[in-house]
């Protein structure tokens, strides 16, 4: 009996370390086939208040755009908030090429002092 439990337990746990390598590999190739031409753009502002600290970093973006090429929505995935507000305000305005469909677009800010 116990071996049964024994052996079930282990297939369940090799099941799961299957699935959850399979799932990123299959997100990072549907990601990489959505990329859309960004149409128009501009560099974020640096917050004062980032400079005043000495904040740096990247901000990680997943925006939703639509086939008219605007944003959507958007999701911060990564990055320190201060820096993360400045980047949203930026890239709410970028524009991307149409497209028959709606694509998720990941985005990296880089923030650093001048």
């Amino acid at each position: 009996m116990k071996a049964l439990v024994r052996q079930g337990v282990v297939g369940a746990l090799l099941l799961a370390a299957v699935v959850c390598c399979l799932v990123p590999l299959h997100s990072v190739s549907q990601e990489a086939s959505t990329k859309r031409k960004l149409l128009d753009h501009s560099a974020p502002a640096y917050p004062a208040l980032a400079r005043n600290l000495a904040i740096e970093g990247i901000v990680k973006l997943d925006a939703l755009v639509a086939p008219d090429g605007t944003i959507k929505s958007m999701e911060v995935k990564g990055g320190h908030p201060v820096l993360a507000q400045a980047a949203l305000n930026t890239v709410r305005n970028w524009r991307w090429e149409p497209a028959p469909r709606e694509t998720h677009e990941i985005l990296e800010i880089k923030f650093a002092p001048k």
